[in-house]
C-alpha cells in the first residue's frame, strides 16, 4: 500500500500570480508535441513543414483547450456550470474532457488542412503520433491534482488517497499515463515511421486509444455525480469512447482497401 503524496496544486506563486501543476503539464504536453512534430516534419514525405509546426501547435492548443473545456461542461457537468457559468474559465482547477478535446482538435485540423490545401486525413495522420505523450502529461496532471482516482484494489501498489477516503485504490491516473501515453506513443510512432495509406495512422490511433480507455475505465472510479450511465456498469468515459475503435477499424479498412485498388 502506498499513501498518495499530497502535492500542492500550485507549482509556484509570485504575488497574485500562480502557476498550477495542472496547466504546467498541459504546457509540457504541447512542447513535446511540437518537438516530435518538428522531427516528423523533416521527413521528405511529410505534409507539414518544420516552419508550419508553430501554426499546427497553435491550432491544436485552441482545439484542446476550447473543445476539452466545452466537452467537460456538456458531458460531465452541465447543471453545475449553468449555476455558475464563469467557472468554465477555471481550467487550472481541472475538468477537461478528452472527447471534447478530440472534437476540438479535429475541427482545428480540418480548418488548418483547408488553409494549407491538404487533405483532412493527411493532416490527422501527421498529428496522431504527436498526441499520446501529451495525453500522458495530462494524466500526470490529473494525478498531481488528486482527481480521477481508481476503484478499490488489494494489489501491493494500491494507493490511499487521504483526501478521498482510506480505501486502497488503483492509481488509475498513472495507469492511463503509461498506457494512453507511452505505450500508445510507441505503437503509433513505430507504425508511422514507414509509409502508410492515408487514414491508416488516424485509424490506428482511434483503435488504440479507444481500446485502452474503454478497459482502463474498469479500474477507475465512475464520476461521483454521474455514476454508471448505461447497463449498470458503463461509465460516461466508456460510452463516449465506444465508437472510437469502430471508427478506427472503418478508417483502416478504407485506407488499405483503397491502397490495394491503386496497386
Amino acid at each position: 500500500m502506498i499513501i498518495y503524496p499530497e502535492i500542492d496544486p500550485v507549482l509556484f506563486q509570485i504575488g497574485p500570480l500562480k502557476l498550477y501543476w495542472y496547466g504546467t503539464m498541459y504546457l509540457i504536453g504541447f512542447l513535446i508535441a511540437w518537438w516530435l512534430g518538428s522531427r516528423r516534419a523533416r521527413a521528405e514525405t511529410a505534409v507539414i513543414t518544420p516552419e508550419q509546426m508553430s501554426d499546427v501547435i497553435f491550432y491544436g492548443v485552441l482545439g484542446v483547450i476550447v473543445g476539452g473545456r466545452i466537452g467537460y461542461v456538456v458531458f460531465y457537468g452541465l447543471p453545475t456550470f449553468l449555476d455558475a457559468p464563469l467557472n468554465i474559465f477555471k481550467i487550472w482547477q481541472g475538468g477537461m474532457s478528452f472527447h471534447g478535446g478530440l472534437i476540438g482538435v479535429l475541427i482545428a485540423a480540418w480548418l488548418y488542412a483547408r488553409k494549407i490545401k491538404r487533405g483532412f486525413f493527411e493532416v490527422t495522420d501527421f498529428i496522431a503520433p504527436l498526441v499520446p505523450l501529451a495525453l500522458g502529461a495530462g494524466r500526470i496532471g490529473n494525478f498531481i491534482n488528486g482527481e480521477l482516482w481508481g476503484r478499490p484494489t488489494d494489489l501491493p501498489w494500491g494507493m490511499v488517497f487521504p483526501h478521498v477516503d482510506h480505501i486502497v485504490r488503483h492509481p488509475s491516473q498513472l495507469y492511463q499515463a503509461a498506457l494512453e501515453g507511452l505505450v500508445l506513443f510507441i505503437i503509433l510512432w513505430l507504425f508511422s515511421k514507414r509509409p502508410r495509406p492515408t487514414m491508416a495512422v488516424s485509424g490506428l490511433f482511434l483503435i488504440g486509444y479507444g481500446t485502452i480507455r474503454f478497459f482502463a475505465e474498469f479500474l477507475r472510479t465512475p464520476d461521483l455525480h454521474l455514476g454508471f450511465v448505461a447497463f449498470e456498469w458503463m461509465t460516461m468515459g466508456q460510452l463516449l469512447t465506444l465508437p472510437m475503435p469502430v471508427a478506427g477499424i472503418i478508417l483502416m479498412g478504407l485506407a488499405y482497401s483503397r491502397s490495394l485498388k491503386k496497386n
